[in-house]
């Protein structure tokens, strides 16, 4: 970590602030269909904005583009922050902070491409996913927890808006620092198109790392949204099964991402061990059996943590003229987040069929909602065999890093 890469570190610790809209949304309203509109909006927001970010990226820079995305975002949590908002203003300044995250995630992973010394790109760029995580699981304790913030009594007071005055401080800052950064960002020679961009789907390479990414988050987004009610199918008490299901997993997630980020690695083989690792950690969560469960949600964590660097940043080295276009291609594939919980979803309302009105969704022995992760599990089984494609071809020798 050197000076020049704070700056950009600072900006995916608030990555993580959209990911806590799905723990917030359950405070802000206790209907779930319209508690769920406002991860719902995040992820509308990335299906939408990721290529034109990436093609405005090209066009007005990687700075650039974070710093509009940090001015929304700024912007998009100071309304809380300040007021309590009707909730579809609220929705609106959720869909902007949407908008704005996905332009920093645009922008983020190719310009630490451009500040990472030779060498260094895929060690900054886990380590940036790993300070991401830090956000987004300090969130997810305190919305599964209930520890509040009473060591300031006038945003304890705010109730749920009581963290976005800190999101607000936290922005500007963020704001600030990366304007005064300096960059030499690396360019294409002409100005790229949508056509151009979605014609980069065309080669199989970068089709199947972005069929890679969507499969990946849409796992990812399986795992934080059911491990909870299965942990309780398992026997875990309400309280415990939270601590056990998706805190333990971002846990473990963000403590894979930081390890790897402070190591030198093989991006080809540390996907391959990534891939298997979440794959084994899924089925040891099929097995129903406590103990092995438990094992399977870390081994699950440590897995699932270094999955979007790795194939991030391989993929980006096939092709370093067009990152922004790729960077774009693969941001959009974050949709896989709304996408793949709903097929994990339907899986087990087929199994459990018709509940009685007064009974939890969670059955007695929770045998389908358990194995209904068969459908994360077929996602790693994908990445796996992509991670052992990717790494028996050689790519072509980047050129070397304009910033070194």
């Amino acid at each position: 970590m050197t000076l020049n890469t704070l700056p950009i570190f600072l900006a995916f610790l608030l990555m993580g602030v959209a990911d806590a809209m799905g723990p917030l949304s359950s405070a802000v309203s206790g209907n779930p269909v319209v508690a769920a509109l406002m991860p719902f909006f995040v992820f509308i927001a990335f299906a939408l904005c990721s290529v034109p970010g990436g093609l405005l990226g090209a066009r007005i820079g990687k700075k650039n583009l974070m710093l509009l995305g940090l001015a929304l975002n700024t912007g998009a949590v100071a309304v809380p922050a300040f007021i309590n908002p009707p909730f579809v203003l609220l929705l609106a300044c959720i869909l902007l902070l949407g908008v704005g995250t996905t332009f920093l995630q645009v922008a983020g992973n190719p310009i630490m491409r451009d500040i990472s010394p030779p060498g260094a790109f895929s060690r900054n760029l886990a380590l940036a996913q790993g300070i991401k995580g830090i956000g987004s699981t300090t969130m997810t304790i305190l919305a599964t927890a209930g520890i509040s913030l009473a060591f300031l009594p006038v945003l304890e007071k705010m109730g749920w808006r009581g963290v976005f005055p800190i999101f607000f401080v936290l922005m500007a800052l963020a704001f600030v620092s990366v304007s005064v950064l300096k960059v030499q960002e690396s360019k294409a020679d002409v100005p790229p198109s949508v056509a151009s961009s979605l014609a980069l789907l065309g080669t199989p390479v970068f089709a199947f790392a972005v069929l890679g990414i969507f499969l990946y988050v849409g796992a990812e987004v399986c795992m934080t949204t059911f491990l909870k009610p299965a942990m309780e199918g398992l026997g875990f008490a309400p309280d415990a099964a939270g601590w056990a299901g998706p805190v333990l997993f971002l846990g473990a997630l963000t403590l894979g991402r930081i390890l790897a980020g402070s190591v030198k690695v093989s991006p080809h083989a540390f996907f391959r061990l990534s891939a298997f690792l979440g794959l084994a950690g899924l089925v040891l969560l099929m097995t129903r059996v406590k103990e092995l469960a438990l094992a399977g949600v870390v081994c699950g964590g440590l897995g699932f943590a270094n999955i979007w660097p790795m194939l991030f940043s391989i993929t980006v080295e096939e092709k370093p003229q067009c990152a922004n276009e790729l960077s774009g291609l693969m941001c959009m594939a974050i949709s896989g987040g709304a996408l793949v919980p709903l097929l994990m979803g339907k899986v087990i309302s087929h199994g459990l069929k018709q509940l009685e009105a007064d009974k939890s969704w969670v059955t007695t022995d929770g045998t389908w909602l358990t194995l209904a992760f068969v459908v994360p599990a077929i996602c790693f089984l994908y990445l796996l065999l992509l991670s052992i494609i990717k790494g028996g071809r050689k790519s072509a020798p980047a050129p070397a890093n304009p910033h070194s």
